[in-house]
């Protein structure tokens, strides 16, 4: 038995464990040093910058350099792309509250459009923070972008939806954990289907170009 390579191998979970755990970390504790309300956005963009450069291949820079860089850069603009997606969500949930106080048999047919839009909204908030940090982009074109992404890649965008349920159904059962396993976990499930769909668009676009 090669006592070595076993040693390394799990040399190399704990200290991704370690990783992930202290990136959990700087996503709640910066959202709480914005009062959750200012800092949720901000923190949750610069958690997607790190899970971006782990995606990419660069898994030896500073955790906390990173991530501190793209808070404080991306604080206002994130905040502002926060703030329409709040009010787009707000928007939706009186529309649902209108169809479902409504006593009329029209309001009930509405119910088929809404949810179809509600879907449509959910699945592009998977690549609107993917799109957000891979790309140097207006918020208006971050979120044109992330219903096309997503129009483009329905599999992804299934396998995102289904694993995201999933791991929030797995970390309800175990609450203590979220602390340390959550917002990274996620972040990192979204991100590695959102970054092999860019790269698909992008060779389909150099094919086009070509």
């Amino acid at each position: 038995m090669d006592t070595s390579g076993f040693m390394e191998s799990l040399n190399k979970l704990l200290e991704w464990i370690s990783r992930l755990a202290f990136l959990n970390l700087l996503w709640i504790s910066f959202s709480l040093l914005g009062l959750v309300i200012f800092g949720f956005f901000p923190a949750t963009v610069a958690m997607f910058a790190v899970a971006r450069k782990w995606m990419l291949g660069n898994d030896e820079m500073s955790i906390f350099k990173t991530f501190w860089t793209a808070y404080k850069q991306e604080f206002l603009k994130s905040n502002l792309l926060g703030l329409m997606v709040s009010v787009i969500s707000i928007i939706l949930y009186i529309d649902f509250k209108f169809v479902q106080l409504a006593d009329n048999s029209f309001a009930s047919i509405l119910y088929v459009p809404f949810f179809i839009i509600t879907f449509i909204f959910i699945s592009m908030l998977f690549y609107i923070i993917p799109i957000f940090v891979h790309y140097d982009m207006k918020i208006s074109q971050v979120i044109k972008n992330s219903f096309f992404v997503m129009i483009m890649n329905p599999l992804s965008t299934f396998y995102m939806l289904i694993g995201s349920f999933g791991i929030c159904f797995v970390l309800s059962y175990a609450p203590p954990i979220c602390l340390l396993y959550s917002g990274n976990l996620l972040a990192l499930f979204i991100m590695k289907p959102a970054t092999t769909a860019f790269e698909k668009i992008n060779q389909k676009s150099k094919l086009v170009l070509n």
